[in-house]
């Protein structure tokens, strides 16, 4: 039996959650270099006709499997090639991943630390950028916590059918992003089972052989084909470059110091850092509970693995969120200083604007030019609509102590519409805008297009033609930016705003 919400205002508020991941999905243009990469990518297989392959800017792109692409390109022909369209898997396996999650901790813990847990993936402030955005990072963390879950209802149950579960969505993950979709599930499973010196009962989990079978039949075959189809080359940039090289290099510039997860930790859980504070309070009880201790370690392992990686990346440290959640929902919510936190965030948002006015002029040429359009992408009613929610949680600290859970919800809702229909919009507006008008100016351009001194892939989604890279040649439409033009032979300017142009060459 399902443990739904035991009331229909619960119910309702579950179905809120669960949506939330759509709010304002199509509106802000898409972001370069990771939306911008994907969404290029699955352009490309319509353009090349060839949906096996990855291709991005004319170039094999062997860094991601190929699910998320066949996800974007069946969306993209149902909804057209739009920013929902791109998103949409996301926000659907966001809203799963929610859904999910609720049914899990529900079954395990309770109702109410459901909801909890629910609340913080539709809600944290950096999970709400990554529900939203045209990558693999969403799809990704539903087969990481499908997979993890099912597992532990097999270590608790012992009941074949969850542990096949577990094999299938890693099988899923790893056709989204790789091996990181086998590392963590397993990973968490070994460690709690080395906790308690039940080795072989981790070595039934993994080491089954109907479970491999159905890894096997589901993960390998596009592997198997693509390899076929473009020789070892692909194996070795796919595991090689793309996934162990990551942990030993920096890839194109994403690294940082040992410290750089602490930041990311409580940003990212904005504005339900307090819970944070609160789950971690007594780590002697985490440990002697069972289903807490596997979060912990779940979560640990992840925090520890990227921190040595060479590339960090902000949304690597989400792929032990699934088991975090296990802590943070279960925390008393009767603490008045778990409110504490929301405020921050909506100053942060409200001052982001003014700061970077500030420091304009200590920004790059190229971007200084950029942020010449901060005052129309963040105007008054973006400074407004962000003041007043800071004013209603710094209300909501005079909340009744019955009532604390409540304003938690509340400040979650308030979070969410902020980053997802205030914040992110506005900064697309001012880093992508010009981007977006320059690649839709150039679908009606006869010519080759080029781009040069500047990496947006996204311009080949928004142009819907296939784009290169290099120097160009005479005839050319050509993507750069204003600094590059010294370099570039005779031209004419077709477009030009704030630094982005489109140009003909002569």
């Amino acid at each position: 039996m399902m443990p739904w919400p035991a009331t229909w205002a619960a119910r309702l508020w579950l179905g809120v959650l669960v949506l939330l991941p759509f709010l304002a999905l199509g509106t802000p243009p898409l972001f370069d270099l990771d939306e911008g990469a994907f969404t290029s990518s699955t352009t490309e297989m319509f353009l090349r006709g060839d949906f096996l392959s990855s291709y991005m800017l004319g170039e094999p792109r062997h860094d991601k499997p190929i699910l998320i692409y066949w996800l974007q390109a069946l969306s993209v022909s149902l909804w057209g090639a739009t920013e929902f369209g791109f998103r949409f898997p996301s926000a659907l396996a966001a809203s799963a991943w929610i859904l999910v999650t609720y049914l899990f901790v529900a079954r395990v813990i309770s109702r109410q630390a459901g909801l909890t847990a629910a609340l913080i993936i539709a809600t944290a402030a950096g999970l709400t950028v990554i529900t939203h955005a045209a990558t693999a990072d969403a799809l990704l963390n539903l087969w990481l916590a499908a997979a993890a879950y099912a597992a532990w209802l097999w270590l608790q149950e012992n009941r074949s059918h969850w542990r096949d579960l577990a094999f299938v969505c890693m099988a899923l993950g790893f056709l989204t992003k790789g091996p990181v979709a086998v590392l963590v599930p397993v990973g968490a499973v070994f460690l709690w089972c080395l906790s308690r010196g039940e080795i072989r009962r981790f070595l039934g989990f993994a080491l089954h052989l109907r479970g491999m079978a159905l890894f096997l039949l589901i993960a390998a075959p596009w592997f198997i084909l693509q390899t076929w189809l473009e020789g070892p080359g692909f194996l070795e940039g796919f595991f090689l470059k793309h996934n162990l090289s990551r942990f030993d290099t920096p890839m194109e510039g994403h690294g940082g110091n040992y410290f750089y997860y602490l930041p990311v930790l409580l940003l990212s859980l904005l504005p339900h850092t307090g819970l944070l504070l609160a789950g971690l309070l007594k780590p002697g009880d985490i440990w002697r509970n069972p289903l807490a201790r596997f979060g912990l370690l779940w979560f640990l392992l992840v925090f520890v693995l990227f921190t040595f990686s060479g590339t960090k990346l902000p949304h690597y440290l989400y792929y032990g969120y699934g088991g975090l959640l296990l802590i943070l929902a279960a925390a008393p919510l009767d603490r008045r200083w778990l409110l504490f936190p929301a405020p921050l965030l909506f100053a942060g948002l409200a001052a982001f604007p003014l700061l970077l006015a500030r420091y304009q002029d200590k920004l790059k040429p190229d971007d200084r030019l950029l942020a010449a359009g901060l005052e129309q992408a963040y105007g008054s009613g973006y400074l407004t609509l962000t003041l007043v929610l800071l004013a209603i949680s710094l209300a909501l600290l005079l909340t009744p102590r019955r009532w604390l859970a409540r304003a938690l919800h509340l400040n979650g809702l308030m979070a969410a519409l902020a980053v997802a229909a205030l914040f992110m919009p506005a900064l697309g507006q001012l880093l992508q805008a010009p981007v977006k008008a320059a690649g839709l100016a150039a679908r009606s351009q006869e010519g080759r297009l080029v781009m040069y001194g500047t990496n947006t892939p996204s311009f080949q989604t928004y142009a819907g033609r296939q784009v290169s890279r290099g120097m160009p040649g005479p005839g050319d439409l050509v993507l750069t930016r204003q600094s590059k033009l010294e370099r570039l032979p005779a031209h004419d300017v077709l477009f030009q705003e704030r630094g982005v142009m489109l140009l003909r060459i002569r």
